[in-house]
């Protein structure tokens, strides 16, 4: 099993779910972050002063997939968040050793 986090743009939030819906993967976790890369945040201007924000919202999603799905979600993902734009996010891939439903007991991939 692999877990994906991916940081993306908050716009491009509801096309993923709507994305990861139709592949049957309805378990996922959404986190509102801050962060900054390539993009190097934006200027705007405050009482006539030029401030640099280069913390910017970003979303990050996380998923548990099964080993055979990997390449087929990560292709989703890059081609739902891509704008071609500097800042369209990141992709990270972990391995899972083990996951745990609490409710019943059920392990492994079954608990997914």
């Amino acid at each position: 099993m692999k877990k994906i986090e991916a940081i993306i743009r908050p716009a491009k939030l509801e096309d993923i779910k709507e994305a990861l819906n139709k592949f049957n993967i309805h378990g996922l976790t959404i986190s509102q972050v801050m962060g900054c890369g390539l993009q190097k945040g934006r200027k705007e201007f405050y009482r006539g002063t030029e401030i640099t924000l280069n913390l910017l919202p970003k979303i990050r999603v996380e998923i548990v997939v099964r080993d055979n799905q990997l390449e087929d979600i990560i292709k989703l993902f890059c081609d739902e968040a891509k704008t071609g734009e500097v800042g369209d996010g990141k992709i990270f891939v972990y391995n899972v050793e083990d996951v745990i439903r609490i409710r019943t007991g059920e392990r492994g991939e079954s608990a997914i």
